[in-house]
């Protein structure tokens, strides 16, 4: 079990909380353009090479593993900044 300190929490800063949003933001475009990909075919749409279609195909292919990398870092400045914090203390 761990035991918690008895100070009061670290703040927030404003670059964890940029990463926060944006790796949702980004997570949440991925998952909205998979699911456009999926629902276009039964809708009738044959041709995904024209239009913003390739944009729609390949953002998720990008974005979430970008999404998952600025969690990753997010953690790891968490971990460190608790870390220096509780060394202080």
């Amino acid at each position: 079990m761990s035991t918690r300190s008895s100070g009061p929490d670290l703040p927030v800063r404003r670059i964890d909380r940029i990463l926060a949003y944006m790796a949702l933001g980004l997570t949440i475009l991925s998952i909205v353009c998979f699911f456009a990909v999926i629902i276009a075919r039964p809708l009738g749409v044959e041709d995904f090479t024209t239009g913003v279609w390739p944009l729609i195909v390949v953002l998720p292919l990008l974005a979430l593993p970008i999404a998952f990398v600025m969690i990753v870092v997010l953690l790891v400045m968490s971990f460190v900044r608790r870390s220096r914090a509780n060394k202080g203390a």
